[in-house]
């Protein structure tokens, strides 16, 4: 049983990495263009959670939804410099590299996707960099929601939101807060003074690589599963209010139409392993019992959720999307 168990997960994580690091897919995510807008996110992530024979309902799919959004923001928001993003990436990167060791032919699409990374981005200043990591914050803002393993670390408040610390590592390439340096016209150092800091600080032993092999250092973007525990997301008050936030998800928006039968036609154009027989595929229930995922989908507000848009490429030539 164990056995299978495993066959399976190596199947379906095959079949998503596989369609995520599609050469067209990547070709046309690393064009120059504007952030994706919440709606287009989610229909790019539920097309590739579905790339398998695993499937998710309604419910089981916005709590997957909320825990690798929520993953996501408190990565960016903790980096401790701008540029540091790259390395979460390639720590996302060198994890899927992991699951897919025995598939070189998918390991080499994932490689690619590297290089690319690595030549578009390490090139760029921290000025760049630091707006960057400002849009994605504007992006996920508003988002609020309780993720226990988050709870449980003391790094989430009960209202949702994150934690920042005042002690550890500095960012590299800085110096250990609580010292002042005077100097006079000439630039030379006249005075030292001393401050006491409240936190404890220390200075990195090194920098992360951002080769396609090497240290990360940093340790944002890896496994925080680690040590297992409970996964559970909660909506917290200021999540259940993001009705004001979520007009543009009501009134309909030609832009946005556009965009989405854009995605539509890219993502329809992409290889997808069907299950065989007459058989729907593998339902994964991301809670305890059935009727915890129903009730879950019943309770959760309407404005939060997103139906599920299948793109049938084989049948169908266009697939537009009306409000």
């Amino acid at each position: 049983k164990r056995g299978f168990v495993r066959l399976f997960v190596f199947a379906v994580m095959n079949d998503i990495i596989t369609t995520m690091f599609n050469k067209k897919f990547m070709e046309e995510l690393f064009k120059p263009q504007e952030l994706y807008s919440k709606k287009a996110l989610r229909t790019v992530y539920d097309r590739l959670a579905h790339a398998s024979i695993m499937r998710l309902n309604q419910a089981s799919m916005d709590k997957l939804y909320d825990l690798m959004t929520m993953a996501f923001k408190y990565q960016v928001l903790l980096c401790p410099r701008p540029k540091d993003i790259l390395l979460v990436t390639f720590n996302h990167l060198d994890a899927i590299k992991d699951f897919i060791h025995d598939a070189p032919g998918i390991l080499n699409q994932v490689d690619e996707t590297f290089r690319q990374l690595i030549e578009t981005y390490s090139c760029l200043s921290a000025g760049e960099f630091q707006l960057i990591r400002q849009t994605l914050l504007i992006f996920f803002q508003d988002m609020h929601i309780r993720v226990s393993i988050f709870l449980k670390d003391k790094v989430q408040n009960s209202n949702g939101r994150f934690v920042l610390p005042i002690s550890g590592p500095v960012p590299w390439g800085t110096e250990v807060p609580g010292l002042i340096r005077m100097f006079n016209h000439n630039g030379d150092e006249v005075k030292r003074t001393e401050f006491t800091t409240s936190g404890n600080y220390v200075a990195p032993q090194r920098e992360g690589s951002f080769d396609l092999y090497g240290d990360r250092v940093l340790k944002l973007g890896t496994n925080m599963y680690s040590v297992s525990r409970p996964v559970e997301t909660h909506m917290s008050g200021s999540s259940k209010n993001l009705a004001s936030h979520a007009k543009e998800n009501i009134v309909p928006n030609p832009l946005a139409k556009e965009e989405l039968n854009f995605l539509a036609r890219l993502l329809g154009g992409l290889e997808i392993k069907k299950p065989g027989g007459s058989e729907t595929g593998f339902r994964l229930n991301l809670f305890t019992t059935d009727e915890e995922e129903e009730h879950a989908a019943l309770t959760r507000p309407e404005e939060l959720s997103y139906k599920v848009i299948n793109i049938e490429a084989t049948q169908v030539r266009t697939v537009h999307f009306r409000s």
